[in-house]
């Protein structure tokens, strides 16, 4: 698409927006509606944006396959480790209200620790399923 110079410029002006979105989106999930499922598709959208304009050459300079599978690693340990602390406090699977000295912070925090892991693995599921898809539709036309 090097010939579009409009929608590379469009691209190149929008694609922070959407990401600010979806930090938004992530940042304010537990109050609003929202939160980690959301804010990783949206944060994925603004990737596969970045891909469709300027190639899936460049998105995986940007971050690789390897660094996806990482990142959906470490969205998922955040995620149960989160869920586990409860164990050691003698209390039931997810229930972080003991994390903080007011059961209110605690629910807080952890919800946010969930959201976040929650947001990085769809995040990066999202990618990976598009670079497959994207690898599989080059591979098929004999690039």
């Amino acid at each position: 698409m090097k010939e579009h110079i409009v929608l590379r410029v469009v691209a190149a002006f929008i694609i922070p927006f959407i990401m600010i979105a979806a930090f938004y989106v992530q940042l304010h999930g537990e109050m609003t509606p929202g939160g980690g499922f959301q804010a990783g598709v949206v944060m994925a959208a603004s990737f596969i944006l970045y891909a469709l304009v300027f190639g899936l050459d460049r998105l995986t300079k940007v971050v690789s396959a390897t660094a996806l599978r990482k990142l959906a690693a470490a969205g998922v340990l955040i995620y149960g480790i989160t869920g586990t602390f409860s164990f050691a406090a003698d209390a039931y699977y997810l229930d972080y209200s003991f994390l903080l000295p007011t059961a209110t912070q605690g629910q807080v925090l952890g919800i946010i620790l969930i959201e976040a892991g929650v947001g990085l693995t769809v995040f990066s599921v999202m990618l990976l399923l598009f670079h497959s898809f994207a690898d599989y539709a080059d591979q098929m036309k004999g690039k």
